[in-house]
């Protein structure tokens, strides 16, 4: 059942949560994901059998939780999973991070490390608002960011177009974790599909070649896109799960 947590400046964060043994397991959404994808459900499941502590939550502005997904930026997301690790777990956590779920993820290993047991990443987008949607940008959509504070652009997952803001685009330059170390002293698995169109496999290349951690491996999987959604990708989540958690201790 959906509860909620009141979290930083008044925002309600929505979530799921099952008891179990630790360390437990915390699934972090994608851009304009919710709680209620394939991914997040079948983690759910996968902890359940196994008496594993699980938590799945929204984001603001995402799913059930309060706040408009355009006010939002990469800063705002990242506090909310903080807000939701202390407040509603307790002890070392393994986080599997979805897409932007990867980049929040990194920034709390970077933030919290004390709290991680290790992280499981699957398509890991970080910095994408810099070197995905500004890189990407023509000279004219950069000046309609700037001067309108917003662009349109065209989803591949609805109808209804991505607004990018001028916000998410100068908040995300306040927390890139490709520029700067990045420690990651736990068992870590990056998974990633060579067909993926929104995240390039060379993404997880550069990532795995910054990370800082002794027991740190990239699986890439061919023919796999973005979604990463199929039974056997699931299955090879679960495998991650079950090496990382394994060498946690």
């Amino acid at each position: 059942m959906t509860q909620f947590l009141e979290g930083p400046q008044g925002r309600r964060i929505a979530y799921n949560r099952i008891e179990g043994q630790g360390p437990g397991v915390v699934f972090l959404g994608g851009f304009r994901s919710d709680m209620q994808g394939t991914k997040a459900l079948w983690l759910e499941d996968w902890a359940r059998a196994r008496g594993r502590a699980f938590l799945r939550f929204d984001y603001s502005g995402h799913g059930e939780s309060s706040g408009m997904f355009e006010e939002g930026a990469i800063g705002d997301w990242f506090a909310d999973a903080m807000a939701a690790i202390r407040g509603l777990t307790e002890g070392r956590q393994v986080l599997v991070g979805s897409s932007m779920g990867g980049w929040i993820g990194l920034l709390l290993a970077r933030t919290m490390p004390e709290r991680l047991a290790g992280l499981v990443t699957v398509a890991a987008a970080p910095d994408f608002t810099e070197r995905g949607y500004w890189v990407g940008f023509s000279a004219a959509e950069r000046a309609a960011l700037l001067e309108r504070g917003r662009v349109e652009q065209p989803s591949d997952y609805g109808d209804a177009p991505y607004v990018i803001t001028r916000r998410l685009i100068e908040d995300g330059r306040d927390h890139l974790v490709l520029d700067q170390p990045l420690p990651l002293p736990f068992p870590v698995r990056f998974l990633q599909g060579t067909e993926d169109a929104d995240v390039p496999m060379s993404w997880a290349l550069d990532l795995l070649a910054h990370g800082k951690g002794e027991d740190m491996r990239l699986v890439l999987v061919k023919g796999a896109d973005h979604r990463f959604s199929t039974p056997d990708c699931l299955a090879l989540i679960g495998d991650a799960l079950d090496e990382v958690l394994a060498r946690a201790g």
